[in-house]
């Protein structure tokens, strides 16, 4: 509890002046007596034993008063948690040659599905490496010859897995290719609206959400051949709206798949590989990193990197709310200089 007005108790020093003026009012009879000793001997009536209830209740009166006048304020300690995270589009290859095969934990994946497992380790945390990214805006899209807003940028990580579901590789040749420029403009965009985003999602989401970076992690294992814009086009539209972005070829090679036949498994050669000096390029002039991954333990190795350089913040913004508590105080005030009056006026009135 607090005192909105403190300064009401300087009103507490008229007290000693009200008993002081009351016990000398009351210490001087009008009429003199030669002698009352016998009646003292006769013992106390109950009226006589409260006759100083009145001045009690006065002073009662007066305290309680002071302490209404004082505003006496109750208030709810309330706890806000404020997180400054990061806002990420994962940018995610599609085209053919990610069906190349790579290893992850002792078996052979496609490069696109080591690719989706390591993410979810990277979004959601695996218990050892990586931590998980819980306070970030983490968004997806993902592009083979035309790019796709595959989920919209969300707080809401647990629906992440089912968005990565139906991320596929491509089955029609005329969707086949590979357009990183435009991958990398769409996502950029979607980006440069996040805060907008965030407000239309809730205002108490966007009062208690502050987002620190912009950052997209584009993982590719060709080089652009289609689409509107070239990559370094995008990278400069990302500067520009100060997003970071970090490349990742993965594959660091040959596309190669496995192709199994009566005659045996044959590997054969899937498309182009990984364009490491555009890739290199959008890293440099975005600012972020760039890096090959031929494996699930080294795509992690880069997630790792990307975690250790953009980090996320949590704080707790306490403040109180105040509800005003003189009510009572002033109507127990009222009641004890009502009750004194009545018992003065009344039952315990001294005449003269």
């Amino acid at each position: 509890m607090r005192f909105g007005s403190p300064w009401a108790f300087l009103l507490l020093l008229a007290i000693p002046v009200v008993v002081y003026l009351h016990v000398r009012r009351s210490g001087h009879g009008s009429l003199r007596f030669s002698s009352i000793a016998n009646a003292a001997r006769s013992g106390r009536s109950l009226r006589q034993r409260v006759l100083g209830l009145p001045l009690l209740l006065r002073v009662a009166g007066l305290v309680l008063l002071a302490i209404a006048l004082a505003r006496p304020q109750e208030g709810t300690e309330l706890v806000r948690d404020v997180t400054e995270g990061v806002a990420i589009e994962m940018v995610v290859d599609r085209s053919g040659s990610m069906g190349a095969e790579m290893e992850f934990a002792s078996e052979r994946l496609t490069r696109l599905d080591a690719v989706k497992r390591v993410f979810e380790e990277f979004v959601s945390g695996n218990g050892d490496e990586l931590p998980g990214r819980p306070s970030d805006l983490i968004g997806m899209v993902a592009f083979a010859r035309y790019a796709d807003t595959i989920c919209p940028l969300t707080l809401g990580h647990g629906a992440l897995s089912r968005f990565l579901e139906t991320v596929r590789l491509v089955r029609q040749r005329s969707e086949d290719g590979t357009a990183i420029g435009d991958a990398l403009a769409l996502a950029a965009a979607r980006l440069k609206t996040a805060e907008e985003d965030l407000a239309r999602q809730g205002k108490d989401q966007a009062d208690d959400y502050k987002i620190k970076s912009k950052v997209i992690i584009l993982l590719t294992d060709g080089q652009n051949n289609a689409g509107k814009r070239t990559p370094q086009q995008a990278a400069d539209l990302a500067k520009k709206w100060g997003i970071t972005v970090h490349t990742i070829g993965v594959g660091g090679g040959e596309s190669v798949s496995t192709i199994r036949t009566p005659m045996g498994n044959f590997k054969v050669p899937m498309g182009e590989p990984v364009d490491s000096s555009t890739l290199q390029n959008i890293s440099q002039t975005t600012g972020g990193i760039f890096r090959t991954a031929d494996n699930a333990d080294s795509l992690r190795a880069v997630y790792k990197d990307i975690d250790q350089l953009e980090k996320s913040r949590i704080e707790s913004v306490r403040y109180v709310d105040y509800r005003e508590s003189f009510v009572p105080f002033a109507f127990a005030g009222l009641a004890c200089l009502a009750a004194e009056i009545a018992l003065a006026c009344t039952v315990l009135r001294r005449i003269p």
